[in-house]
């Protein structure tokens, strides 16, 4: 297929299945796509099954297989969903909170990450399906982030507390950076060294951590302070918009050039322009086109995203074989969450005071979607692959519809409980 061939298929399949959902299904638009495009996949395999001579699960998924999910979405789209989400961000809500954002996204992925790896490990054995330690900590790495895109997504649709929806974005924003460089490292111990027997030392590992992601941070300040020098002397809008889209693509590819952490890159640079950019180089004017052209492009994106990651069952070829690891794959997800997610809170909760049920809305909020998917598409090809693939796709999966689908239910049910509270209290 060709690249317009590839277009046309994914912006068509976007329109039509969000016209299905928005007469039939009226559920939130990423979602109505996923389960639309993860039923018509699976309706392909199942015809494929009874009626093998149509050949359409093959044809359809070698159309699917064409389209290198992890380049797309690493390499090209998550720049510019990232960016779109960070020019919407609060700073001064962010900074209030800073010190839960900053543990979530660092203290919070890394134990995330080895409570997932150690579950995982003792559990693939105790299933005679064994994963070596290290290859089961590459998976907890890959799905411990939460993914701002689908984060994002689901806190448009629920009127969260201002207070805990700064965390939740502000969270999803930057962990997934640290994840990436977190992966990074864990995937060159096990390539590395066979098992990861350790063949990368811990002073080379921090290095590593420290020029990827303060790096991209630095890379973030310095791309976005030059684009707002170049905005504050024109007023001209189409221009100023397009002064965005260079900065979001050349700050990007320079990061991956250069081995710095993109995301962090073009998140720290979209809070800059969103927020200092927006209120002294921008005229009215120019704020409402801007911010108009990235709330655009983030929905178009959206749509092209979490369709694909329906489709992709396709491609990921699930195993029955995998079906014990991949049901225990999602409460040990979640529990590793709502561990990382309580430990620092109840610390912090000493000196700072949080929303009551925040540690239940974080950990019930914190979505995974398409980088996680993507980073286990990156993994070279070794004989745990496939166990990982389905687990991640499992995990996804269930974080999309059924926590997305919950998100609204349990916050209405959160802030009667607190309204209940202060009830009392005035009594």
């Amino acid at each position: 297929m060709t690249l317009l061939d590839i277009i046309a298929m994914l912006f068509a399949l976007s329109a039509l299945f969000g016209y299905i959902n928005h007469r039939i299904l009226r559920l939130p638009h990423t979602i109505g796509l996923v389960v639309i495009a993860l039923v018509a996949s699976l309706s392909l395999i199942v015809i494929d099954w009874f009626v093998p001579g149509f050949e359409v699960d093959d044809t359809v998924r070698g159309a699917i297989a064409s389209i290198d999910f992890h380049a797309t979405l690493m390499e090209g789209m998550l720049s510019v969903l990232l960016f779109a989400g960070a020019v919407h961000i609060d700073l001064s809500e962010l900074a209030a909170k800073k010190w839960a954002i900053g543990t979530l996204a660092t203290v919070g992925v890394i134990t995330s990450t080895f409570l997932i790896g150690g579950a995982v490990w003792l559990i693939a054995g105790l299933l005679g399906q064994a994963i070596p330690f290290i290859w089961a900590l590459v998976f907890g790495a890959l799905i411990s982030p939460t993914d701002p895109v689908a984060v994002l997504g689901i806190l448009k649709t629920v009127r969260v507390p201002k207070p805990l929806e700064a965390k939740i974005a502000g969270e999803s924003l930057f962990n997934d950076g640290v994840g990436v460089v977190v992966f990074s490292i864990l995937v060159a111990i096990a390539v590395g060294s066979g098992h990861g027997d350790g063949s990368i030392g811990v002073a080379e590992v921090a290095q590593l951590f420290a020029v990827e992601a303060l790096g991209g941070a630095l890379l973030g300040i310095v791309s976005g302070y030059i684009a707002y020098l170049a905005m504050r002397g024109i007023d001209e809008h189409n221009l100023e918009v397009l002064i965005t889209l260079a900065l979001v693509t050349a700050s990007y590819a320079f990061a991956l050039h250069f081995h710095l952490s993109g995301p962090i890159a073009v998140v720290v640079s979209g809070i800059f322009i969103g927020n200092h950019g927006a209120r002294f180089a921008m005229s009215e004017n120019t704020r409402q086109h801007v911010f108009q052209f990235w709330e655009l492009l983030d929905e178009m994106l959206n749509s092209v995203l979490f369709l694909l990651i329906g489709l992709e069952v396709l491609v990921v070829g699930l195993s029955p074989e995998f079906i014990p690891l991949m049901l225990l794959a999602i409460p040990v997800v979640l529990l590793s969450r709502y561990t990382a997610v309580a430990v620092p809170i109840s610390l912090l909760s000493v000196r700072q005071e949080f929303t009551r049920g925040a540690i239940t809305l974080l950990t019930w909020g914190g979505l995974r979607g398409g980088i996680s998917v993507a980073l286990a598409l990156s993994l070279p090809d070794v004989a745990f692959k496939p166990a990982i693939l389905s687990m991640t796709y499992a995990v996804v999966v269930f974080s999309i519809i059924v926590q997305g689908l919950t998100m609204k239910p349990l916050v209405r049910v959160m802030k009667r409980k607190n309204e209940e509270d202060l009830e009392e209290a005035e009594e």
